[in-house]
């Protein structure tokens, strides 16, 4: 006897959608604006965040009649798609004289290859985490074609020119902080307390209200935080987020602003990311090429960002 496997499909094709939902959602920014609902779906091209705002003015109502007043604006902001693909050769035979070749089938003619599994969990895993640092970083000026695909928030944040900027004289102690100073551990916590200082106070109550920076300095925050030795607030953390002391805003650590030494504040209902995902453009397949004799990993995707409103952004940067 042994096993009948005909009527299963084969690992990648039956995880597809798992798949390249991790692709596309498996890193921490991704899951951020994900958990708001900030997801645009069905984009091929562009897409608009249709924004509205609206005040309330309040008028005497001792009197019968009625008086206009106030005023609502609805504006747009577009998110614009990259158009990406990753497409890998793949020669089993390559695997026949190493260790490799006991996990080969028996015979000369390799359709698949080994480990496929854990094959297809690290590309997916992989491809997540260059997404998150795009999500930031992306800029279709760059050289670096896993950034040049489309614009990342900072550039988008920057272009806007009506964020808050909180590296002043009025925000951060002891003044502006230079490029030439940088970010270190006796600088951190006054930079993280100006970001908090320059939030809008509208947006202090709201709980997906956060501050957010790479890794590299929240490591310096945390050791800033523990230096200061103030006993009654902790310097523990969860998954790279801790609460600011003092405070009910969280600081969260985003591999996507790794090396960047960019800090900012926002809700994460007022970022928004685009993607195709109903198009069978979006595909993850692991597939043997006949007339090359090699098996082939291919997927696509369409990914971009932005922000709706810029004027709720606090940034800061190095001047």
């Amino acid at each position: 006897m042994a096993y009948d496997v005909s009527t299963l499909a084969n690992y990648t094709k039956e995880n597809e959608a798992l798949l390249v939902t991790s692709s596309v959602f498996g890193a921490k920014t991704q899951q951020k604006i994900s958990a708001q609902g900030n997801v645009l779906t069905g984009v091929k091209s562009s897409e608009q965040i249709n924004r509205i705002d609206t005040d309330a003015v309040f008028q005497s109502g001792a009197a019968c009649g009625f008086t206009a007043s106030g005023t609502t604006a609805i504006t747009q902001r577009a998110v614009v798609v990259g158009k990406i693909k990753v497409q890998e050769a793949l020669c089993p035979k390559t695997l026949e004289s190493k260790y490799t070749q006991k996990a080969l089938q028996v015979g000369s003619k390799n359709e698949s290859i080994p480990f496929e599994q854990d094959y297809t969990d690290k590309k997916s895993a992989r491809i997540a985490a260059q997404n998150e640092v795009a999500i930031w970083q992306g800029d279709t000026a760059s050289a670096d074609g896993n950034l040049n695909k489309f614009d990342g928030l900072i550039k988008l944040i920057d272009a806007a020119t009506n964020e808050i900027l909180s590296n002043t004289a009025a925000l951060t102690n002891g003044g502006p902080i230079a490029v030439a100073t940088g970010v270190t551990q006796a600088n951190i916590i006054d930079i993280v307390d100006g970001v908090f200082k320059a939030l809008p106070v509208a947006l202090l109550d709201k709980p997906d209200t956060e501050i957010v920076l790479g890794w590299d300095l929240f490591r310096l925050y945390v050791l800033a935080l523990r230096e200061k030795n103030l006993y009654h607030y902790s310097a523990d953390n969860t998954d790279g987020e801790l609460t600011i002391p003092g405070t009910n805003i969280k600081l969260v650590a985003l591999n996507g602003l790794n090396g960047t030494n960019r800090v900012f504040g926002f809700r994460w209902s007022n970022i928004f990311l685009g993607t195709d995902m109903l198009n069978e453009e979006e595909k993850f397949e692991i597939f043997f090429a006949k007339e090359a004799q090699e098996v082939r990993f291919d997927t696509q995707w369409k990914l971009g960002v932005n922000v709706a409103f810029p004027d709720e952004v606090v940034s800061f940067k190095l001047v």
